[in-house]
């Protein structure tokens, strides 16, 4: 990574059931992410987190949807509002957005401000696709919602907070899905969206599927934004999170993964913004999961072991 690395902080936790995860940035920059990103001979700048009230503080309910359930609706809009001008802040003056999570609803800040002005793609690390919409929601937990806001699906259509006007169903990559609700499951059947679920990584293997997911994100766009949810990777490897999944990445493949993110963007410049999310410290083991995402972060960044 040749530009320097503006790093922000959103400390949310409006979008999930299980209390802890706003304190993610924290837990992160704590587990050394600095050092890891001198070690990748990065320039980082830390803007600080953005200012987010306490969930304590507000009603869940405050502002529903016309149907279905989305809790801390009104709350997530504000932080995602704010976080698109940060991001998109970042771009225009020539440095590289690395957001740190916070739960998954941030992912409609980062994607809308990455895809402001520009033509995007997305490559989505996650043990979930995060398709639903407040009809769809079993939980009304926004943090299970991400994708469809960005990408306008149904109850999103006209959420101008949450979409990202510039990214393209076609451009949208999911990768080592492994827990997918029926109603995401039919709706990502009807989008152009692709999807490679852990069978697929386990018949493919890593390097080909990341490969083919760059080359779809990549294809008639400015550049792409990686989200990697930490409970990507399996539950041995990443305990901190708020809703694990066995049979997840391992620790080899999730390096891997971003390490061919950063070779493709150290080859053609594509690496348009980055996202960590979903570290909870509360539900981590000596803040293993944090320094994971320290190195990772490194990786895609362009860290390597020689």
């Amino acid at each position: 990574m040749t530009k320097p690395v503006q790093i922000i902080g959103a400390p949310v936790d409006y979008g999930a059931n299980r209390r802890g995860v706003d304190m993610g940035p924290s837990a992160i920059r704590y587990a050394g992410l600095a050092d890891q990103l001198a070690g990748a001979d990065v320039t980082a700048i830390d803007s600080g987190d953005l200012a987010v009230p306490r969930a304590e503080e507000r009603d869940p309910e405050t502002e529903e949807p016309a149907e279905g359930k989305a809790k801390f609706l009104r709350e997530t809009a504000d932080v995602c509002t704010r976080l698109a001008d940060e991001v998109a802040g970042a771009i225009d003056d020539d440095s590289f957005p690395l957001v740190l999570g916070g739960d998954h609803s941030i992912a409609m800040g980062s994607l809308r401000g990455s895809a402001r002005d520009a033509e995007i793609g997305a490559i989505w690390f996650d043990a979930h696709s995060d398709f639903n919409t407040p009809k769809t929601s079993p939980s009304g937990n926004v943090h299970g919602m991400p994708l469809a806001g960005a990408l306008g699906v149904e109850d999103f259509a006209d959420t101008e907070w949450a979409n990202a006007p510039g990214l393209s169903e076609e451009n949208v990559v999911l990768v080592g899905l492994r827990s997918v609700d029926e109603s995401e499951t039919e709706a990502i059947r009807d989008s152009d969206v692709t999807t490679y679920t852990m069978s697929d990584i386990d018949e493919h293997g890593i390097t080909d599927i990341v490969e083919e997911a760059l080359d779809i994100a990549t294809d008639g766009v400015d550049g792409i934004h990686v989200s990697f949810d930490l409970d990507w990777l399996d539950p041995k490897e990443a305990p901190g999170v708020g809703t694990p999944v066995r049979g997840g990445a391992s620790y080899r493949e999730a390096h891997s993964a971003l390490e061919i993110v950063a070779e493709r963007d150290a080859s053609e410049g594509v690496l348009r913004s980055l996202e960590l999310v979903e570290v909870n410290p509360i539900l981590d083991e000596h803040n293993e999961t944090a320094e994971l995402a320290t190195e990772l972060a490194a990786s895609a960044l362009g860290k390597r072991i020689l």
